[in-house]
């Protein structure tokens, strides 16, 4: 590896095989190569990131955890994958974990530059970029949401997603369909009616007189990791 330029490494990876010989270069002159022991991590979960790791060879494992430890795999990636660029499109926190498997030689592109490589702001691919990152980030979210909560869990936290601050709690206006609740939880919808039965006698929600959905209290299943349905 350490025979071939940063421009011949780039020219290999096929996230940039559609740059011109300028732009191709500009990575190349931005990026330092890296080596990762198994068990090293490139990423982690919850922290916001500084670079884009390319790889060059080995294998990783991306992995989402719970507060209590449980975790799912995502992906394994191997050669001419790479992590890390939607926490720099994005500036929120890593949705995901990942460590090398076995030793893995990467190409570590740092936030300036890869800034450098992005298009400018005002350019319509920068919010299409920042819009594919978001739908990303929520399938991420949903499978880790399936993996690792039961359904009063599932439930509870997309109830939450769909709501807003009020100043009795959370509010969901427009009337919650429990047939597509069924589909976004991956759950009958007779199991979700039960639940979100449920979760009204236990204080959770309320409806009110005007259609709209109270939320209060702790969720039912992120708290207090209830019974399963």
């Amino acid at each position: 590896m350490s025979m071939l330029t940063n421009l011949d490494l780039i020219r290999r990876v096929p996230l940039f095989s559609l740059l011109s010989p300028n732009q191709a270069q500009l990575v190349a002159d931005g990026v330092l190569k890296r080596r990762f022991r198994r068990g090293e991590t490139l990423v982690e979960q919850g922290l916001q990131g500084d670079a884009l790791f390319i790889l060059l060879n080995g294998r990783a494992r991306v992995t989402a955890s719970d507060t209590k430890g449980r975790e799912v795999i995502l992906a394994v990636l191997g050669g001419g994958d790479y992590v890390g660029e939607m926490s720099l499109i994005d500036g929120q926190a890593h949705s995901a974990t990942v460590r090398a498997e076995v030793q893995t030689d990467t190409l570590v592109l740092s936030r300036e530059a890869f800034a450098r490589c992005l298009p400018d702001r005002s350019h319509l691919a920068h919010p299409v970029m920042r819009g594919l990152v978001k739908r990303l980030r929520a399938a991420d979210h949903q499978i880790e949401s399936l993996a690792l909560l039961d359904v009063y869990g599932r439930v509870a936290r997309t109830l939450l997603e769909m709501s807003q601050p009020c100043a009795q709690g959370r509010l969901i206006r427009g009337k919650v369909s429990r047939q597509d609740m069924a589909k976004r939880v991956g759950a009958s919808r007779e199991m979700v009616s039960r639940v979100m039965k449920n979760l009204e006698l236990r204080g959770f929600m309320a409806l009110q007189p005007d259609g709209t959905l109270l939320l209060r209290g702790p969720a039912p299943g992120l708290q207090d990791g209830a019974q399963d349905a």
